[in-house]
């Protein structure tokens, strides 16, 4: 079952790009949130998906608003990725899906390919806007800066 639009978010416990703890209590944000969902470290549509986060980081900042990318790599790897494209926001390791599950991110490709989901949240905790695309890579950054101006 996948959460829609309104939901609570639930507790996000993972581990950075430094090997480090992360906690996102929904019951304890101090800033709107912009989590995304990826398939995969350094393949093309997650790179160009994530450089647009990057260069839009400072609008999302401007705003208050924290960015987190989710994938099933490792600390490793993301710690890789992050350095190699300058990435100015946490990538969190969600090596057995249990927050993609959470969520409700769908697969793709019969279920081969983890899918690409997008949520807008406010300080609240309630989710504000959610954008599912797996090709339209870029499209996600786009979407969260527009749903972002009515937070």
């Amino acid at each position: 079952m996948s959460i829609k639009t309104g939901d609570t978010i639930p507790l996000i416990s993972a581990l950075n790009h430094e090997g480090k703890p992360v906690v996102i209590d929904p019951n304890n944000l101090n800033a709107p949130l912009v989590i995304y969902f990826y398939p995969k470290d350094d393949t093309p549509g997650c790179t160009k998906e994530a450089c647009s986060f990057r260069d839009s980081h400072e609008a999302f900042t401007d705003a208050g608003v924290k960015v987190y990318g989710i994938s099933s790599d490792s600390v490793e790897s993301h710690r890789k990725f992050r350095e190699k494209y300058n990435l100015p926001f946490d990538l969190l390791t969600d090596n057995k899906n249990q927050i993609r599950k959470a969520f409700g991110v769908p697969t793709n490709l019969l279920g081969l390919l983890p899918g690409r989901v997008t949520y807008v949240v406010d300080k609240e905790g309630a989710i504000r806007h959610i954008f599912n695309s797996q090709l339209n890579a870029e499209r996600h950054v786009t979407e969260a800066l527009e749903a972002i101006k009515s937070l």
